[in-house]
């Protein structure tokens, strides 16, 4: 893992300890002796994660995280104060600041290169999904949850053995989340699989079990991969937090619990989960649009042409058939002329609905423009595909078709064409020009008809 590292720090000393630490890990190193040259290298140079001090003249790390966190160019950098400060009071601060971690001097090798490749793996998986979102500023709900206010409160799994441990941090994080407790570490993994959170807190000690499996498994299933992961560890237990952070945990904090820093945390990882959940909402819609039809809401010719392609090289390869029916709005050109385009529109969300109800789960519906669709069958034979195709066209004819308010109700009907692989085809385009033939035949007998191409 390479990344670019910026270390802040007034004392040349302490830079240069740092500094060579991070290259012996192959890091490339920025430096800055205080926070104005540190916000004037992060404003023109890409910098990845920053190691920061506390105490500087002039601007000390507090506000320097603050002034990069409400920058949008900014905000998105880890940030990991190295200090001598030890206290609760000070990492929340920190944390509220908006830093992802503490280090405390003197910094101990082995947690320094953990957390630092934890914190740029998570970063790495946050900017794909924000370029492919296309999206560059924090939501106004990250801001919003980093000064502790929650909108709706969050759902927190905590795994823990101990009643009492329980309670306590059920009670300090009441004014943020709402926390199940379970015992059983098994369960939990079911538990988090079948039911939406937000955060799992677990417990360094779990009487018997390792809670490291627990969290790998955490890790390994589908549904439960993007959860937050936070562990409790006891004092010492420094092995056990670095192989945490190696396994994909994601923070974790150290007893005795202060509350204020418990929700701190808990907060901050809250808030990248429901931002890393918008984010991938957010591409998901931008991948639906790019292969969807709007007006109709099916698959466009994009998707299609792809789709097809992948299906056809399958069933070649395997030895299945494959249909494809073209189908075409019988005279839908005097529907334009006589009530206009908005009851053209009409017809064919209509005439797409109908399609939906009319195919089965495994086949593929796109709108091939204009007024003509076409339904992609995998593992379809011709005489299946036909009654399909069938079925559709009497789903056409048998009902009228709405054309909005204030229009009265008209009746159409659909002509549709029938091509197999089966039939010769050696290529998508072949497959597809067989099926529009067949169309063109359907049209010429006098349309309300299905044709198939002969095998």
């Amino acid at each position: 893992m390479t990344a670019r590292i910026l270390v802040v720090d007034d004392i040349p000393a302490n830079v240069k300890v740092l500094e060579a630490r991070l290259i012996a890990e192959y890091f490339e190193v920025l430096t800055a002796n205080d926070g104005f040259q540190a916000l004037s290298i992060c404003d023109r140079t890409q910098v990845d994660l920053i190691l920061l001090d506390i105490m500087m003249p002039g601007m000390d790390g507090f506000e320097v995280c603050e002034r990069l966190k409400a920058n949008p160019r900014t905000t998105h950098i880890p940030v990991v104060m190295v200090t001598a400060l030890d206290q609760p009071s000070d990492r929340v601060r920190g944390l509220k600041a908006g830093a992802d971690d503490f280090l405390t001097k003197p910094v101990n090798d082995l947690q320094l290169v953990s957390r630092v490749k934890s914190l740029l793996r998570l970063k790495t998986l946050s900017d794909e999904l924000r370029i492919r979102a296309g999206s560059d500023h924090p939501m106004d709900e990250l801001a919003r949850l980093g000064e502790g206010r929650v909108e709706e409160a969050a759902q927190v799994l905590l795994v823990d053995p101990r009643a009492s441990s329980q309670e306590r941090i059920i009670k300090a994080l009441k004014p943020v989340a709402e926390v199940t407790a379970m015992p059983d570490p098994q369960a939990d993994v079911f538990e988090a699989a079948d039911n939406v959170f937000d955060l799992v807190i677990v417990n360094g000690n779990l009487d018997g079990y390792d809670p490291l499996r627990l969290c790998s498994q955490l890790r390994s299933l589908e549904r439960t991969r993007f959860i937050p992961l936070l562990i409790i560890a006891e004092q010492g237990e420094e092995n056990l937090i670095i192989r945490a952070l190696d396994l994909g945990v994601n923070d974790y904090i150290v007893r005795p619990l202060d509350p204020n820093e418990l929700v701190a945390r808990c907060v901050t990882q809250i808030r990248r989960k429901r931002y890393s959940d918008r984010l991938r909402n957010s591409m998901k819609k931008s991948f639906e649009l790019a292969v969807t039809d709007p007006l109709t809401r099916l698959s466009n010719r994009r998707h299609l042409d792809n789709h097809l392609k992948m299906l056809f090289n399958r069933a070649a390869a395997r030895g299945r058939p494959l249909s494809v029916c073209i189908t075409d709005i019988d005279r839908f050109k005097a529907v334009n002329d006589t009530y206009g385009h908005d009851a053209g529109d009409e017809v064919l969300k209509e005439f797409a609905s109908r399609i939906r109800a009319s195919v089965r789960g495994a086949d593929l519906a796109c709108r091939y423009g204009g007024e003509e669709f076409v339904v992609i069958m995998p593992d379809t034979l011709p005489d299946a595909a036909t009654a399909i195709a069938e079925r559709l066209r009497t789903a056409i004819e048998g009902r009228p078709f709405s054309l909005g308010t204030g229009q009265p109700a008209i009746n159409l009907t659909a002509s549709m064409g029938i091509a197999s692989n089966l039939a010769g085809a050696e290529t998508p385009e072949q497959l597809l020009k067989q099926a529009d033939q067949a169309l063109y035949t359907a049209k010429h007998n006098g349309r309300n008809r299905v044709v198939a191409t002969a095998a």
